[in-house]
């Protein structure tokens, strides 16, 4: 362990060996995306796809090697170690932070399928990490304003096409579908703007996850529901790897997906989307109880 280091030493070092651990596994990604693209041959690009999914898992392996080497952070996670590697699941979690993302991958890697993300359109041109998402076929989404979608009607349903297309790729291996249901990540000025009747969290946005059990549903085999909590409140990755970040509680449970939420029309079924409503409402509040509640525990002290 390299915690002793003072900081000034540690971050940078952090920051460096991160660094080259993306741009190596990338590399590769990327030289076998091209010849997954180029190969018009079916099993040869299921080959690829486990390829490309068994290098990812190291690169994430690798960065959780780095974060216990370099940081003093205490990760905390209970009730992942039922789940299966073979399974297709629809993995949802509150949103606060960019760290959200290497918790959920540090929590979940190897124990389920490869976690895919819905990912905005503009994060495609993010260095080195857009082409890494690509070649991991990560979909890509383009999100319309309603101004937009009220001066170009043509725009309406291509989200949701999009939607389509990647759950079909979904069902050629075991998949976890990764979504936000927030839409986008907690702070209380959102909350407050929104109106929220969560003290710790945003409205749930049900339409997304309507959609993919919609597509998905007789294929997904349940529902991974995940609470994230920082002890001090939501901290960047820069927190994370300068060690500034004192614990993070991880609460995971397997839930079945309710048979009658699987092939309504969310859009069209008035009575189906109050249903639906209801039912992911009823989940945020039972989350919201369970973040109180674990904030209510003392976290260790903070790190030097």
């Amino acid at each position: 362990m390299l915690t002793f280091l003072p900081t000034f030493i540690r971050l940078p070092l952090a920051l460096l060996l991160v660094a080259l651990n993306v741009l190596a596994h990338s590399a590769v990604l990327l030289a076998l995306a091209v010849i997954k693209a180029l190969v018009p041959i079916a099993g040869f690009r299921r080959l690829l796809s486990r390829a490309l999914v068994a290098i990812a898992e190291q690169w994430i392996a690798v960065n959780g090697f780095l974060f216990a080497l370099l940081t003093r952070t205490r990760w905390t996670a209970s009730g992942a170690q039922a789940l299966n590697r073979e399974g297709w699941y629809l993995v949802l979690s509150n949103h606060q932070s960019w760290v959200d993302i290497p918790v959920l991958q540090r929590t979940f890697n190897r124990r389920i399928p490869f976690l895919k993300f819905f990912l905005k359109q503009q994060l495609k041109w993010m260095p080195v990490l857009g082409l890494a998402w690509w070649a991991l076929d990560f979909p890509f989404m383009q999100r319309y304003s309603k101004e937009t979608l009220e001066q170009h009607p043509e725009l309406r349903g291509k989200d949701k096409e999009a939607t389509r297309i990647a759950c079909e790729r979904f069902r050629d291996l075991p998949v976890s579908v990764m979504n936000f249901v927030e839409g986008t990540r907690f702070t209380p000025e959102k909350q407050a703007r929104q109106a929220s009747p969560f003290a710790h969290l945003l409205r749930p946005r049900a339409g997304g996850v309507a959609f993919v059990l919609e597509t998905m549903g007789e294929i997904l085999q349940s529902i991974v529901d995940v609470t994230i909590v920082y002890a001090d409140g939501p901290p960047t990755v820069m927190d994370l790897l300068a060690g500034r970040v004192r614990e993070v509680r991880i609460h995971v449970r397997e839930l079945p997906i309710p048979a009658d939420l699987i092939r309504g029309d969310y859009e069209n079924d008035a009575p189906f989307r109050a249903r639906f409503q209801d039912w992911i409402n009823g989940l945020w509040a039972e989350k919201d109880a369970l973040i109180a509640s674990t904030l209510a525990v003392p976290a260790p002290a903070k790190p030097l």
